[in-house]
């Protein structure tokens, strides 16, 4: 450790010597990682348990696919409608005995605005059967989707 003499003319030294007090601070870091507990990266989540006894339906439910353009435009099952009609489209389908499935797929060019809008119209309806498809088109990073394509 360096340690600082002062002056030889029998002056007090108006200097703090602050090697032992970042000598300190270190050892308390150190004390301080090392009591740490190892973070654990996992999510618990409780998933429902099989039951052998319960019969599944024989019918395939429908699937309605909700599709959005480029042009603002949103098809429901292939026709265009407003966001009027996807809200009560989307109540009728929860009125099913089996809850049909609704698959979301955006274009490539498709409004965030207007999917951001549609996405919080189908969590604020109640509807639990719901999935993106069409995913797998964007696999390879940098490409536009299938008929966009950017690097050639």
């Amino acid at each position: 450790m360096a340690m600082s003499g002062g002056k030889d003319d029998g002056e007090p030294m108006m200097d703090m010597n602050t090697t032992p007090l970042i000598d300190v601070m270190l050892v308390l870091l150190i004390m301080f990682i090392i009591t740490i507990p190892v973070a654990t990266h996992s999510v618990d989540i409780d998933l429902p348990q099989p039951n052998p006894d319960q019969q599944l339906p024989d019918i395939d439910p429908v699937k309605n696919k909700l599709v959005l353009l480029a042009d603002d435009t949103i098809l429901w099952n292939g026709e265009p409608i407003d966001q009027g009609g996807l809200v009560a489209n989307l109540q009728e389908s929860l009125t099913f005995a089996i809850e049909p499935e609704l698959q979301f797929e955006p274009e490539a060019n498709a409004s965030y605005d207007l999917s951001a809008k549609v996405l919080q119209i189908i969590k604020g309806s109640g509807v639990t059967k719901f999935g993106f498809v069409g995913n797998e088109q964007y696999r390879q990073f940098g490409t536009g989707g299938p008929a966009n394509p950017v690097g050639g």
